[in-house]
This record gives structure tokens, sequence and C-alpha cells, in this order.
């Protein structure tokens, strides 16, 4: 018996599933340890801009007689309106987190 030290190859169906990234992840976190947070907060604010400008698009095109995907659209307005749920939810617990600092007596 030959033993090798290769990989042992899977079928894709075995492989360990990948969790979907979100539109508030990077694609690289080595590109983002050196930008402020602010600077983080603009990027994913004008992210979720361009999915919802997207998400109009595509409607726009789908009301027009466009060819495009009603499902697409319908995916694509899911996606868009998550997302600014998610930054609303975000900016909210900033909001309470710095009324909570304003309200630490020095």
């Amino acid at each position: 018996m030959r033993v090798t030290n290769q990989p042992i190859l899977r079928p894709a169906s075995l492989a360990p599933p990948q969790r979907p990234m979100s539109p508030f992840e990077s694609k690289s976190a080595g590109q983002t340890q050196g930008n402020s947070f602010a600077s983080l907060m603009v990027d994913k604010v004008k992210n979720v801009n361009e999915m919802q400008t997207g998400a109009d698009a595509m409607m726009q095109s789908l009301l027009t007689g466009g060819d495009v995907n009603e499902a697409e659209v319908l995916t694509a307005v899911q996606k868009a309106d998550l997302a600014f749920r998610m930054l609303l939810q975000m900016r909210n617990k900033l909001m309470e987190a710095y009324r909570e600092i304003q309200q630490i007596q020095i």
C-alpha cells in the first residue's frame, strides 16, 4: 500500500458549506485594517446605496417591459431592503452607544 501526501479531493456536495458574504463584510480583511471606522461606515453606506440603485433600475426595467427576470428583480429588491435594515440597526446601536457614553460622569 502506497501513501502519498496529496490532499483528498471531495466532491462539491461534500465540501463544507461556505457562509454567504453580507453586504457589510469586506472581501479581504487585510485591506480594512489601515482604514478608519468612519471610512468603513462610509463605504458600507455607499454599498447599500448602490444596491438600492441597482434594485430600482431593475424594477424600472421590469415595469417598462425590459428583458429582466421577475425572480431576479424580487431578489435584488429584498437584498437591498435587508441591507438597508441592517444599516439602520447599526446606526441605532451606534446612537445608543453614543448616548451611553454621554451619560458617563467624570
